[in-house]
C-alpha cells in the first residue's frame, strides 16, 4: 500500500466518537448539566465538540475533573443546544476532543486562588474547583466570587453548599426578584463586591471567566488593587468550528483560541483586539 493510501487509514480528527449520557440534570430554565461516559484525561478549562447527527456541532467547556467521565453544562441558545436539552439518560451523542489549553494547575501549585465567574462562565471554572478538591494539598486559600443575573439563574445550586463549607465563597445576583430558590447572596454586580473587598495579590493567582465586559471591568479592578498581568488568567470565548486550528474563525491576532487558549494568561492577550 502506498503512502497516500496509508494516510487514508489514519484517524480523522474531525470524526467524533459515540458516548452515552449517564445523567441529566436541569440547572435552570435554560441550562442543564449532562454526564458523559467519556474516559479521557483533560485539564480544567478545555472543551469538546459535541455533535448530534443531522442537527449540528457545538463547542462546550468541560465542567468536571475526572478521567472516568466528563460533565458538560450547556445553555440553550441555538438548534444544537436545544436538541441536546432533549437528551435523557442512556441516549447517545457524538464527541471529539478535548481541545485547547486549560488552566495550568500544575505550574500554579502553592498559590492562593481567587476564582471569579459570571453566569455561564462559572461552568469551566467548576472544572477548576473540582480539580482543587482532588488536589487540595497543592493549593492554599481558595476564594470563590460567583455572579449571576438573578437567583433563578444560579447554576450548580447542588454544589454551592459544599463549596461554602470548604472555601471562601461569595455569590452575587444582579437583581433580586421573587424566587423559589433559597439562596445566600449579595444583591449587586460582581464588580461592586470586588471594589469593596479587601484583596491582596500576595502569592495569589486569579481565574476569570464570564461575559467579556464583565471580565474587562474585573481586570480593571484587580489592577487597581495591585494585581499584575501575569497573575491573571482568563478564558476567552470565540467561534470555534474545527477545534484544531484549521478554520481560523477563533484567531486572536495570530493566536488560536482553540489551540493556544481558550485559557490565556492576561499579559499574553491584553493588547489584542478581535480579528
Amino acid at each position: 500500500m502506498n503512502k497516500e493510501n496509508n494516510n487514508l487509514t489514519e484517524e480523522n480528527p474531525y470524526v467524533p466518537k459515540p458516548y452515552k449520557v449517564t445523567d441529566f440534570y436541569r440547572e435552570t430554565s435554560d441550562t442543564f448539566t449532562i454526564t458523559i461516559d467519556m474516559k479521557v484525561k483533560h485539564d480544567p478549562g478545555q472543551f469538546v465538540q459535541v455533535t448530534l447527527p443531522g442537527i449540528g456541532e457545538a463547542p462546550v467547556s468541560i465542567c468536571s475533573d475526572s478521567d472516568k467521565y466528563i460533565k458538560l453544562n450547556i445553555r440553550e441558545v441555538g438548534n444544537v443546544t436545544r436538541a441536546l436539552a432533549k437528551l435523557k439518560k442512556g441516549d447517545t451523542l457524538l464527541i471529539r476532543g478535548p481541545y485547547g489549553n486549560g488552566y495550568p494547575m500544575e505550574v500554579l501549585k502553592g498559590n492562593n486562588l481567587l476564582i471569579i465567574g459570571g453566569g455561564c462562565g462559572v461552568a469551566p471554572l467548576k472544572g477548576v474547583i473540582d480539580y482543587v478538591e482532588n488536589h487540595r494539598d497543592d493549593y492554599q486559600e481558595v476564594q470563590l466570587v460567583l455572579g449571576y443575573r438573578s437567583p433563578d439563574d444560579i447554576i450548580f445550586k447542588r454544589e454551592l453548599a459544599e463549596w461554602k463549607n470548604k472555601y471562601n465563597l461569595q455569590v452575587t445576583v444582579d437583581k433580586n426578584p421573587q424566587s423559589k430558590f433559597c439562596y445566600d447572596a449579595k444583591v449587586g454586580f460582581v464588580t461592586e463586591y470586588l471594589k469593596e473587598a479587601h484583596l491582596s495579590n500576595e502569592n495569589k493567582v486569579v481565574f476569570i471567566c464570564g461575559p467579556p465586559i464583565m471580565m474587562k471591568f474585573v481586570i480593571d479592578i484587580l489592577k487597581e488593587k495591585g494585581f499584575n498581568d501575569d497573575q491573571i488568567f482568563i478564558s476567552a470565548e470565540r467561534l470555534m468550528y474545527c477545534g484544531i486550528g484549521v478554520c481560523c474563525h477563533c484567531m486572536i491576532h495570530g493566536k488560536f483560541t482553540c489551540l493556544d487558549g481558550p485559557v490565556f494568561r492576561y499579559d499574553e492577550v491584553k493588547d489584542f483586539k478581535n480579528d
